[in-house]
């Protein structure tokens, strides 16, 4: 392999998920909030044709009522999974290791403030680079820019569309649900 690319919410950091917080601190079931961020939003928002601000102003009409301007970083407190990171650490020693993220603009400044991903070569975020898994485009992006064949290449992410979409280019895909899983199936890489 000469590329690993991690996915980060949920595979190097857990408690990333800010939705139910967001419902809770709102009053409003994930439907309502689903109904009112309209999917088309969110996925601007993730692939960066919307800022945070816009995002939320469209939310607040939509919901009836205004909703704080940092709403997204109110709850965002990931934690590191430190099996995985160790893993991450490891394998850089002699490979190209990258992370390949769904995020937002304020999720990604937070991760960077906290050095979140100084463990990787590169940062392949969706709102910079303008896709979101689990769109072909996404990981068809990162291998032009990396110059590397998909078949070279080991993913992992803990969201089973993303993965499925990665195998389909043709890339050593990995369903990630714990560290252990994962360092075992590296084992057939290494």
């Amino acid at each position: 392999m000469r590329l690993f690319i991690f996915d980060v919410g949920g595979v190097i950091a857990e408690n990333t998920n800010v939705v139910p917080s967001i419902c809770n601190f709102l009053g409003i079931s994930k439907d309502e909030f689903l109904d009112s961020a309209e999917m088309e939003n969110i996925i601007a928002l993730q692939t960066g044709r919307l800022t945070a601000e816009e995002f939320v102003y469209m939310f607040s009409r939509k919901l009836g009522r205004p909703v704080p301007g940092n709403i997204w970083e109110m709850f965002f407190k990931p934690e590191p999974i430190e099996e995985t990171v160790e893993i991450i650490k490891q394998l850089r020693r002699k490979h190209r290791v990258i992370a390949g993220t769904n995020t937002i603009e304020p999720h990604f400044k937070v991760h960077t403030l906290r050095g979140d991903y100084d463990i990787f070569d590169k940062v392949y975020a969706s709102h910079i680079i303008g896709f979101a898994k689990p769109d072909i485009e996404f990981y068809s992006h990162i291998l032009e820019k990396e110059f590397c064949m998909p078949e070279e290449t080991f993913f992992t992410d803990d969201t089973a569309r993303n993965v499925e979409a990665a195998a389909k280019t043709g890339m050593n895909a990995f369903h990630f649900t714990e560290s252990a899983t994962l360092r075992e199936k590296l084992r057939e890489y290494l």
